[in-house]
């Protein structure tokens, strides 16, 4: 089998109500995660292209969080409307949506005082 040309991971973590951080996946139906899958079946993209849930990713602050692999993209609030951009843009076309994109200097930042995440 070839390799994967993309692999979504889709932090699908839940926090508690109010937390602080933030939750990517606040109700628990791993909506986004499923919305990637549908969308990637939709245009016929497996099994070169896989979307997966994942913990937590450490990015609460900025969630929802994508990050695509071996690209090393890292997205944040990503929202239902997004996906099929993402799959258009970034796994068919290439490219990054900046509006999207988590600055490399953002990420594993604490966000309310800006210290490495722990």
């Amino acid at each position: 089998m070839p390799k994967f040309t993309s692999h979504i991971f889709v932090c699908c973590n839940r926090r508690e109500p109010g937390n602080s951080r933030g939750c990517c996946n606040p109700d628990g139906s791993e909506a986004l995660r499923n919305c990637f899958k549908a969308e990637l079946k939709l245009r016929n993209l497996g099994p070169l292209v896989r979307a997966n849930k994942s913990g937590c990713l450490d990015q609460c602050e900025l969630g929802p969080t994508v990050v695509i692999y071996p690209q090393e993209i890292w997205y944040g609030g990503v929202k239902l409307e997004d996906v099929p951009r993402i799959i258009e843009e970034t796994i068919i076309a290439g490219r990054v949506l900046e509006d999207l994109r988590i600055p490399d200097e953002a990420l594993n930042r604490n966000k309310m005082d800006g210290r490495p995440s722990s």
